[in-house]
């Protein structure tokens, strides 16, 4: 699930609405392992575009 999540947010980097939407869904879908790899490989392929939204998705509750 984890490439499928990445090929899917690839084909829709270019709408910064689109992406989120999918990011979210992608967190719901994947598990904990998958989802530290996850956020790694969004912060190198997307942090320069999109970096207040990968910091808003990603962001821990408080415990």
């Amino acid at each position: 699930m984890l490439e499928y999540a990445k090929t899917i947010l690839l084909k829709v980097s270019f709408d910064k609405i689109l992406f989120e939407k999918e990011l979210r869904k992608a967190l719901r879908m994947l598990v904990p392992a998958e989802l530290a790899q996850l956020r790694v490989w969004c912060y190198e392929q997307f942090s320069r575009i999109y970096h207040r939204i990968l910091n808003r998705v990603f962001v821990q509750p408080a415990a």
